[in-house]
């Protein structure tokens, strides 16, 4: 396997499948603001880190001010070398002129014979210049900088040094010459609406994970959360039938549900579907298995409460540690960010059953981005590693016209069950169904379903009644 290079961010050496490539030369580009800096900050510190020479050189920013930025994102700044060629305060009360030769051709020497001295001298093996784009002026033409640009990242490579190195893309200066003279691009975007996201325009000699990837500026710097691909995780594992722990359901499953496949239940507002999805959680604590619930909307403390004024033992799940609840807070949460804590969560403490309340939140977390695309490699991620996930769906309507899931969303699960009100002379009831499972037959009927303080209760077959699905059904004779 080729050596690779960290870039300090493990998320990003997750999506450039190692890191970098050494003795080879990247493009930060982005907005002002996106992080380019704080980037190149943590591939120098993961050189420091392995007692590498690292080089910053800086032709904007004082080295009193990246220091000054590095610490208060607790970026641990000894060992760093930093050669600040940005202009001095002098410069302005100087105010030099050149009556012969242009700014360009007086300042360039100089600040060459400044670069390829500290690289004489401190042979680094990394390098982060920050930005290219100021080079663009100590050139005559854009003919010279683009020689002279190849020349010197020719020069730093040949110095056995792996660089990354920034651009300030503008109307006025675009970067589009530098994209031809770096063998990877990694680009940065910032939006108001979407938040933060990467992408990677080109990594030469080397696969990558495509698309755009969420990552966040936090307290300890950048943070990058890789989108989940199904196709990338697949395990063998034993395709068993899991009880739902209430005999009726798993004869209406013909068993229960098999483990590592999705799970959608269905139905109105405040017709159960949280509590069934818990039913099946809980009954795998009782074969000793972990599981983890995700709330978009509801608070933890009320299903709690709720749980055990149905006799769910939840309480004892938690404190046994077989159940793991979190709130997600989707305006906060991007999809990307939200798939990384369950990977965490399943991998960290081995979680069997993952249950998802409920995919409305959960494209809220999108922010514009395709739902059913989204939900669909997050679901079979795991259900490919034998994860059994629920997903709890709310549909609008509470009679009528009969919907399973109003998002586009039916195609990704291997089992559907649905919750459906009823006026049975005029009296409200629930109803129970099993509209899919792919992977053995299913009970065509539907049968009454109740929440007790005894638990979930579900009847007999309805046989008698027709027009169910229609929420008012009628009596045969």
């Amino acid at each position: 396997m080729e050596r690779r290079l960290s870039t300090g961010i493990t998320g990003l050496d997750e999506v450039l499948y190692g890191g970098f490539l050494p003795e080879r030369a990247y493009l930060i580009r982005g907005t002002p603001g996106a992080g380019k800096t704080i980037l190149g900050l943590h591939f120098l510190l993961e050189g420091v880190k392995n007692n590498e020479p690292v080089l910053f050189i800086t032709l904007s920013e004082s080295e009193k001010s990246i220091r000054s930025n590095a610490e208060r994102l607790n970026l641990p700044i000894n060992g760093l070398t930093i050669l600040d060629l940005s202009p001095e305060s002098e410069f302005f009360i100087k105010v030099e002129s050149y009556d012969i030769f242009s700014p360009a051709e007086v300042e360039r020497e100089p600040i060459t014979k400044k670069i390829v001295e500290e690289v004489e001298r401190l042979k680094p093996k990394r390098v982060f210049i920050d930005s290219m784009t100021q080079f663009r002026y100590l050139a005559t033409d854009v003919y010279q900088f683009r020689r002279q640009s190849l020349s010197f990242l020719r020069f730093l490579k040949e110095k056995e040094a792996t660089v990354l190195f920034t651009s300030e893309n503008s109307p006025e200066a675009p970067d589009e010459d530098l994209q031809f003279l770096c063998d990877g691009i990694i680009e940065l975007n910032v939006d108001l609406e979407k938040g933060r996201t990467l992408k990677v325009l080109k990594f030469r000699g080397s696969n990558f994970r495509t698309g755009r990837h969420s990552y966040k500026i936090t307290d300890n710097g950048m943070v990058v959360f890789p989108k989940i691909l199904p196709e990338e995780k697949s395990f063998e594992h034993k395709r068993e039938v899991i009880s739902s722990g209430i005999l009726q359901l798993d004869e209406m499953l013909k068993g229960g549900i098999e483990r590592g496949t999705v799970t959608i239940i269905t139905g109105p507002s405040g017709v159960g579907k949280t509590t069934l999805g818990a039913q099946f959680v809980k009954e795998a604590s009782v074969r000793g298995e972990n599981s983890c619930i995700y709330f978009f909307e509801e608070n933890p403390d009320i299903f709690i409460q709720r749980c055990e004024s149905i006799g769910m033992p939840v309480k004892a799940m938690l404190k046994k540690g077989t159940l793991k609840i979190q709130r997600v807070e989707p305006l906060i949460y991007t999809a990307d960010e939200f798939a990384h804590q369950v990977r965490k969560d399943v991998e960290g403490i081995g979680a069997r059953v993952v249950m998802i309340d409920s995919v409305g939140g959960y494209k809220i977390s999108l922010k514009g981005e395709d739902l059913a695309a989204s939900l669909h490699s997050l679901s079979r991620y795991f259900a490919d590693s034998g994860v059994t996930v629920i997903l709890s769906n709310e549909t609008e309507t509470i009679a009528g016209e009969f919907k399973p899931t109003e998002q586009g969303i039916s195609f990704i699960a291997d089992n559907i069950i649905f919750l459906r009100y009823l006026e049975i002379k005029g009296e409200l009831k629930k109803a129970i169904g099993v509209l899919k499972k792919r992977l053995s037959d299913f009970e065509k009927t539907l049968r009454e379903f109740e929440i007790t303080s005894n638990g979930i209760i579900i009847g007999q077959p309805l046989t008698k009644l027709r027009g169910i699905l229609k929420g008012i059904p009628d009596l045969m004779d």
